[in-house]
């Protein structure tokens, strides 16, 4: 399958049916899970009923532009192995705009600390300021997730606010809230949110 983005070190290519194993394996893995849901693993009947159609599903809005296939969710492997590494969203908030995208990110425990979730996003905010249309990236975290609060600062993304939402069941950290960042396009080009090393 052809690949949609291409890091030095990473390949972003759209979801597949058989990409479930390595998507199950990702979230049965309690670190990764551990700011989504307390560290619990996700069934494999979840999986298949619920994180593969939301990892598959179409947005018109982005089909055609820099020849990219209409997807939020993008496999992300090595691009030296081919190993599956986790996934990246840039994902529209609505579905007949593409002005506004949520980034997001979840790789596993090998693909941590060596800064490929900023390589990765870094590289969809400039494809989507340059030319997707896009106006707003915004990113969402626990707030005591201080591992992607990181990432979204190194990739140029600046605190917008803190909120506190219903989880349907709490989790250690949850009574902290949750965090918002974000970057336009206009302080992307002006340099106002520079990415910071």
């Amino acid at each position: 399958m052809r690949a949609f983005l291409e890091t030095d070190r990473l390949t972003l290519r759209p979801f597949r049916e058989s990409d479930a194993d390595d998507v199950l394996a990702l979230d049965s893995d309690p670190e990764v899970m551990r700011c989504l849901n307390g560290g619990e693993p996700t069934s494999r009947e979840e999986v298949l009923r619920e994180k593969m159609p939301a990892l598959l599903r179409h947005y018109p809005c982005l089909d055609g532009r820099a020849g990219v296939e209409g997807r939020g969710y993008w496999a992300a492997q090595d691009r030296s192995s081919g190993a599956f590494l986790g996934w990246f969203e840039f994902r529209p908030l609505r579905d007949d705009r593409c002005d506004e995208v949520e980034l997001g990110y979840r790789l596993n425990r090998r693909a941590w600390g060596r800064g490929l979730a900023t390589e990765g996003s870094r590289a969809l905010i400039r494809l989507g300021f340059t030319e997707l249309g896009v106006l707003r990236v915004t990113a969402n975290t626990m707030t005591v997730n201080q591992r992607s609060r990181r990432v979204m600062e190194k990739a140029g993304l600046g605190y917008v606010r803190t909120f506190f939402e219903e989880w349907p069941d709490a989790i250690e950290g949850s009574e902290f809230g949750d965090v918002e960042y974000a970057v336009t396009r206009a302080e992307w080009l002006g340099g106002g949110a520079a990415p910071k090393d």
